[in-house]
């Protein structure tokens, strides 16, 4: 980029279809046939980890082409604490204007608000190469891993970023997705059948 062709601002009720299409569209044939990851925003909305004050739009040339979305997340503490996070995603950037430095600036914006907002840490499962321009570390390195996997086994795509330095030196743990990330494939194809077609 540039020149700052685009504004952030928090998602609106009159943008929820228009940010799942968006959605939609940035993940189609991406990970699997088709997508579900705007499913997985449809339904976080009605979820209690949903974080409405971090779902944020980007609008280029004044159109809606980026969407990020945040939840409450934990770590269960080696020492018997559950340990408040937040994670992001799906983060959402129209095809046209992918690789262009729009997800990296949607993404630093929400950190830096999430940081004001009083969040300690970011757990997220992602593209290393990605997002460690943004601070993100490999979470294992930090003490903090997966669920559901040895401790020993390599994770490079579980990161983590601190947004309160020396926050997570505090103690060690397992990052519990979550719950809401798990749906079944029958709800995703009910929900998709009310898009237009699209080939898989």
């Amino acid at each position: 980029m540039n020149e700052k062709n685009y504004e952030i601002r928090r998602e609106e009720v009159q943008d929820y279809r228009q940010t799942e299409e968006l959605t939609r569209e940035a993940f189609w044939n991406v990970y699997r046939p088709g997508c579900y990851e705007h499913y997985l925003l449809h339904c976080f909305r009605d979820r209690e980890e949903f974080v409405p004050e971090l779902v944020l739009v980007m609008e280029i040339d004044g159109k809606i082409m980026g969407h990020i979305m945040y939840t409450r997340a934990w770590i269960q503490a080696d020492d018997g604490r559950r340990i408040p996070v937040l994670t992001f995603g799906p983060v959402s950037i129209h095809p046209n204007y992918q690789r262009r430095g729009y997800g990296k600036a949607l993404v630093d914006e929400s950190l830096e608000l999430a940081k004001k907002l009083g969040a300690k840490a970011v757990c997220i499962e992602g593209n290393p190469a990605f997002y460690e321009k943004s601070g993100f570390v490999n979470a294992r390195s930090m003490g903090i891993y997966p669920d559901g996997q040895p401790r020993e086994q390599e994770a490079p795509y579980f990161l983590v970023k601190e947004l309160c330095p020396g926050f997570l030196g505090t103690f060690t743990g397992v990052y519990e997705t979550p719950e809401g990330y798990f749906v079944k494939d029958e709800d995703v194809e009910a929900f998709d059948s009310t898009f237009p077609v699209k080939e898989k």
